[in-house]
């Protein structure tokens, strides 16, 4: 039995030391013990205490051995900095806050929140949504006009310095032949403008114009020498830019009967600008601001030519290229912080170059060639130019086999195929063919 005894007496030694540094509570004093029936013995007569009351005094028990802070109040250690998660009953008690979804929706100011959200997105995107002329595709536009053309011309006046002494005068012949021939298709796109409804669902041709009978096959004919080159196959990649990408988006656009989105355009401070340099290239900012270098009259030489380029450059403002980029960029931003905590930044950086940033420039490049080109073939230039001049382009630039997808431009090969198509090519033409029959009979 000394083995009871010894163990005894330690468990005594245990309790003793026990009541010296935890106070004891009046309550529990003597020993207890839960029965089956779900009360409690305290020891003492007539004692008891259901399990509701005995939660009740252990919770007030906790909240009485907490911590004293400098101002006297009683803090427990235990539940500091987590009250949030935590609420308490009639009886002090403190449970666990239900959290996840099922449960985020039971608190009225969440679905508030959540309803504002929504309302506030879903009226930014559709009082955003704009469509573009000549194509009727509708995008998203989050740049206001004002700040777009702000835009464009505090570039202008930056290119301006930073060519100082390069620019040709306005009297110098180069700057005269390019003047004009802008001016003609912005007088093209002026009448677009300026016509409620016109020919077809466009309106930049004559009210008098007539139907083209036939499928085109003679105009395609004369450009490419044979039918075979015109039914060639474009690249699977630009399916969707195709003829039949135009035609859709011009039959959801009369679908929805939506309105195609010409006031950034009205009011347009038009500048050309000729910089005497070798570089192959023009471009026109936002605002209505042309700028032609020189090195293009070393490779095109007549202005149906440098028509073509210009007209081009002309359809990105018509088609607010440079908003809907931004636009774009800003979503594109959004998606690569999230893949950025799913991948490395490296991967995510050229997952979306390949998938998102050059698909949609090379996309914005052949909407602007559609448009270009009927904006020369309105201004009285052959359209059958075009693809002749994109070739070109292709062959200065040195297109690749792996052109179409890793650069920003389709290759020259593939927009002439794209422009040469018997829809695209028989429309543009049809527009010239009637603008040219108007002036004989002037």
């Amino acid at each position: 039995m000394g083995w009871y005894r010894r163990g005894k007496l330690a468990l005594d030694r245990f309790h003793s030391l026990a009541s010296r540094v935890v106070p004891q509570n009046p309550i529990f004093q003597h020993s207890s013990r839960i029965w089956q029936s779900g009360y409690l013995d305290s020891g003492s007569k007539g004692a008891r205490f259901s399990g509701l009351s005995l939660c009740c005094s252990i919770s007030q028990r906790l909240g009485a051995q907490g911590v004293v802070g400098v101002n006297g109040n009683f803090h427990n250690p235990f539940l500091l900095g987590a009250n949030r998660f935590y609420y308490v009953d009639p009886c002090n008690v403190r449970h666990f806050k239900p959290r996840g979804p099922r449960h985020w929706f039971q608190n009225s100011r969440h679905i508030f929140v959540a309803v504002m959200v929504g309302w506030v997105l879903i009226t930014v995107f559709f009082g955003n949504l704009e469509t573009v002329p000549y194509t009727k595709r509708t995008h998203l536009i989050l740049l206001s006009k004002a700040m777009e053309r702000r835009l464009g011309e505090s570039q202008f006046e930056q290119i301006k310095a930073d060519f100082e002494g390069k620019i040709l005068p306005p009297i110098h012949p180069e700057s005269v032949r390019v003047t004009m021939i802008a001016n003609e298709i912005i007088d093209a796109l002026l009448r677009r403008l300026m016509k409620e409804q016109g020919w077809n669902d466009f309106g930049y041709a004559s009210e008098h114009a007539m139907p083209v009978e036939g499928d085109g096959r003679e105009t395609l004919s004369a450009l490419v020498g044979s039918e075979e080159k015109v039914e060639g196959s474009c690249h699977k990649e630009n399916k969707i830019l195709d003829g039949k990408w135009v035609r859709l988006s011009r039959k959801n656009g009369q679908e929805r009967g939506s309105l195609i989105a010409t006031s950034h355009l009205v009011g347009l401070d038009w500048e050309i600008l000729v910089v005497n340099k070798p570089d192959l290239n023009a471009f026109c900012l936002p605002g209505g601001k042309i700028v032609v270098f020189t090195g293009l009259f070393d490779h095109f030489k007549s202005d149906a030519e440098i028509a073509t380029i210009i007209g081009h450059e002309v359809g990105h403002v018509v088609a607010r290229h440079n908003a809907e980029g931004i636009t774009k960029n800003l979503w594109f931003a959004i998606l690569q912080l999230i893949l950025y905590l799913l991948f490395i930044p490296d991967i995510v950086n050229i997952i979306s170059s390949l998938f998102l940033h050059l698909p949609f420039s090379r996309r914005m490049e052949v909407e602007a060639d559609y448009i270009g080109l009927l904006l020369i073939a309105s201004a009285g230039y052959d359209p059958r130019v075009a693809p002749k001049v994109y070739e070109k382009l292709g062959k200065f630039a040195g297109d690749s086999t792996f052109g179409d997808y890793f650069s920003t431009h389709p290759s020259g090969t593939q927009r002439a195929k794209l422009l040469a198509q018997a829809k695209i090519m028989e429309e543009a033409f049809s527009i010239y063919r009637d603008g040219s029959l108007i002036q004989q009979t002037k």
